[in-house]
């Protein structure tokens, strides 16, 4: 049986006082699309540097095709290409220029990095704008040189970090399309840092990070199948309140997501007017739908994945008191 392309087991890492990754596992299938899912401060990034050998962990091991990433870290180089939030470009190079020095580090020279090169380029839809400096190409197209770079050596595992940050959307889908037929034609791994539930949504896997800690992982459809077919979500000035009301009265279960209140009721509409005559002076609005991506993420993080770490410790002060 062949290695995980991606092997996280136990792994915790600590900045000082601070812990950025608290006991992570999973494992990546080769060839196929994860997402670690989560906002600004969750663990993503670093988790990121851990796997592209930058830093060894604090605790754990993380392995990429069964070579850990701290004890090999020249095997795993070779196998990984990285797409991270800011371009790897010098700009005052050309598209192609950028290309061949990324190339000359990874033992690529004469006609084989040209043609790969070239190819990128085609595939890309930038190769009309090789010899222009990167400085004069718009957020799209930069990203879309990069992506090149990225594979320029092939990799058996390409790691993008937020890899479409700042870009339109119509940027991010012509991004998104060429990243869907290089994987299409070259069978190539990919493991996604994201905070965008149209991304996450593409994925095979979702892993939503919350403070460091992994608390959801599975297949969009099937983590959103576990919150019902159809779901309450109410808003109210006093979610604890009316949580424990409806399971006093009721003895449905719910849960609070941050200022929400969420009940899975067998037969929601019915349940939502015994509802609302039992305790209407407690509900500001309430909202009858099938469960989304983001209301995953809210169930398992209690806050949106646009959230800062700082608003995530804020809402659990908040919360515990």
């Amino acid at each position: 049986m062949p290695a995980p392309a991606v092997n996280i087991q136990k792994v915790s890492h600590h900045y000082g006082s601070h812990q950025a990754l608290r006991d992570v596992t999973f494992q990546v299938t080769p060839g196929t699309l994860y997402g670690l899912l989560g906002p600004n401060g969750s663990g993503k990034t670093t988790l990121f540097r851990i796997l592209s050998t930058l830093m060894p962990p604090s605790e754990g091991h993380a392995q990429v095709f069964g070579l850990d990433t701290a004890r090999k870290p020249s095997a795993v180089r070779r196998r990984i290409g990285t797409v991270f939030q800011e371009e790897a470009l010098d700009e005052a190079l050309t598209v192609r220029q950028n290309l061949r020095v990324q190339g000359a580090l990874y033992g690529l020279h004469g006609a084989e990095r040209r043609e790969r090169a070239e190819d990128l380029l085609r595939r890309l839809n930038v190769a009309d704008r090789a010899t222009d400096p990167v400085a004069d190409l718009s957020g799209g197209l930069r990203r879309r040189v990069d992506l090149a770079r990225g594979l320029l050596h092939r990799p058996d595992l390409l790691l993008l970090d937020e890899p479409t940050s700042g870009l339109d959307p119509a940027a991010r889908r012509t991004f998104w399309s060429a990243v869907h037929q290089l994987r299409a034609e070259e069978g190539t791994t990919l493991l996604l840092a994201t905070h965008l539930m149209d991304e996450a949504e593409r994925c095979d896997r979702v892993g939503i990070l919350s403070d460091g800690a992994l608390v959801a992982n599975g297949a969009p459809d099937t983590l959103k199948a576990n919150l019902g077919d159809e779901t309450i979500w109410l808003k109210t000035d006093a979610p604890t309140s009316l949580r424990d009301r409806i399971e006093a009265q009721f003895g449905v279960s719910t849960r609070i997501v941050g200022a929400t209140v969420q009940v899975a009721p067998a037969a929601p509409p019915t349940f939502l007017s015994s509802l609302y005559d039992a305790l209407s002076d407690h509900i500001r609005s309430a909202t009858i739908r099938t469960p989304t991506l983001e209301d995953v993420f809210m169930v398992h993080a209690g806050v949106s994945p646009t959230d800062s770490r700082e608003h995530v410790l804020a809402h659990r002060d908040t919360s515990d008191e």
